[in-house]
């Protein structure tokens, strides 16, 4: 979804067809110009700046995450297991949200969350009152990180920007003195949150019929629809995060306390939201819209960093030996998850090399250099989830047109409605086109312009197909 907007602001002979699906949906975000930006100053190649910035952004995570633990950690053992383990939980899925703690490739989120965790580190600086005591500059410095840090959280990702931006005001009342305020300002905060997201289920629009079946199709939004062992992945960051909380509040430790109290506050005040508003039976879904259950982001990277501190701390302390095998495991654990989520697909992707073991992503590569740049190509609505195409997205990767698909670009028509008709066109042209008679085929697809199909390799066509693979044919429509 990210990659062809920066394409096509680099080359707007791109996506001729369609283009409303490519661009706009980041309307609200300087992600994709700032992206196309870095690749007009740099004269660098979009996968050589893309592969930097995914770098980058996984440093900048990692280093504002040490920064954090600083904060509530003296001891060396602590901030390297804070870091060691985020850096091996990078990928780890975040409960029933469709999210991970970073996103395998470069998003909005990959420069939004380490602005996130920057923030929290600036709010800790201003207010932690058991810091010595700070001369005017710093606090400046302090204050001026805080207000960059969410800016910047805002302008490349809006949504997680916001929640970035409540998270550290409830961090600040956390850190107050003065018992009093802490508690009735937090739980200030949180009755506004649950007044606004009331707010805006009352404002709301009505939804076509069209639109609220989009809607109903993204299952991750509503908590009804989440299976148990993802419930227990939304209360098990909240369980361990109020006992450590708990005892380090015990101990006399405002600032340990209140980084993990601020982050089950966020969380317990977004699960309240998603269960109040964020229901499927509901008349509109703006609430939903708003997936306030994305908070859990940040609730997992601080869950990770305790977790991370205290293994660091107390088991693994000064010894090599145990370092080594308990982060050798723990890593193995991810690779093997990876693995079996993306079995198809290599898991190191450099610029200037191809699909590799993916044969649809070869096929894409094929597509992109065989074809013109104003060529349609059909796929079956729900190519994605198929026998091993691992999600590779094909307008990023082949760099041409397609009718809208049922996943990613139902995604883009939640965030604009008006699109929403076209979506449902392009559902239904391309349902079951590897099973179809290719009469039909054409009939359903010529008049939206298409001029290229992308069949299973088992499918059964009469038409000339330039390429084949293991996995799909590319054939050129009559």
């Amino acid at each position: 979804m990210y990659l062809p907007e920066i394409k096509r602001l680099l080359d707007p002979a791109l996506y001729p067809h369609g283009s409303e699906f490519v661009v706009g949906h980041l309307r609200y975000s300087l992600f994709a110009p700032a992206m196309a930006g870095l690749v007009r100053e740099s004269h660098l190649s979009v996968a050589l700046v893309m592969l930097l910035v995914h770098l980058a952004a996984y440093w900048l995570t990692l280093f504002a995450g040490r920064l954090l633990a600083a904060r509530c950690y003296s001891s060396r053992a602590a901030r390297s297991g804070a870091v060691t383990l985020l850096a091996v939980w990078m990928t780890l899925p975040i409960a029933g949200t469709s999210l991970m703690l970073m996103d395998p490739y470069v998003t909005a989120r990959s420069l939004s969350t380490p602005c996130a965790l920057l923030a929290l580190v600036a709010v800790m600086e201003l207010l932690r009152p058991r810091f010595e005591v700070k001369d005017g500059e710093t606090r400046w410095g302090a204050a001026v990180l805080c207000v960059v840090s969410l800016a910047g959280a805002c302008v490349m990702h809006p949504l997680m920007g916001a929640y970035a931006v409540g998270s550290a005001m409830v961090l600040g009342v956390l850190l107050l003195e003065n018992r009093v305020v802490r508690v009735w300002g937090t739980a200030g905060l949180a009755l506004t949150a649950v007044a606004m997201a009331a707010g805006l289920q009352l404002a709301a629009a009505p939804e076509s019929e069209i639109y609220r079946r989009i809607m109903l199709t993204r299952d991750y939004w509503f908590l009804s629809q989440w299976h148990w062992y993802e419930l227990i992945g939304l209360a098990a960051p909240l369980m361990i995060l109020s006992a450590v909380a708990w005892a380090w509040r015990r101990e006399g430790d405002l600032a340990r306390a209140s980084l993990a109290r601020m982050a089950v506050v966020c969380g317990v005040t977004a699960t309240v939201v998603a269960g109040l508003f964020a229901r499927m039976e509901s008349g509109t879904h703006l609430v939903a819209r708003m997936q306030p259950l994305r908070i859990f982001q940040l609730v997992y990277i601080v869950m990770t960093l305790v977790l991370g501190a205290e293994l660091g701390q107390r088991v693994l302390q000064r010894r090599v030996v145990r370092w080594v095998v308990v982060f050798t495991m723990l890593a193995g654990v991810m690779v093997a998850a990876e693995r079996e989520t993306f079995p198809a697909s290599r898991h190191l992707e450099l610029p200037g090399v191809d699909g590799g073991g993916n044969a649809w992503e070869r096929a894409f590569a094929w597509i992109r250099k065989s074809t013109p740049k104003d060529a349609v190509v059909a796929l079956d609505a729900e190519y994605i989830t198929g026998p091993g195409e691992d999600a590779q997205g094909f307008r990023a990767i082949a760099e041409r047109s397609t009718l809208p698909d049922y996943s990613k670009d139902g995604g883009v028509v939640t965030n604009r409605p008006e699109l929403a008709a076209a979506w449902l066109e392009g559902q239904v042209a391309q349902a079951g086109l590897n099973m179809e008679e290719d009469a039909r085929r054409v009939a359903r697809l010529r008049p939206l312009g298409v001029s290229w199909v992308v069949l299973e390799r088992g499918a059964v066509t009469a038409f000339v197909c330039e390429y084949a693979n293991e996995a799909v044919k590319v054939c050129r429509l009559p």
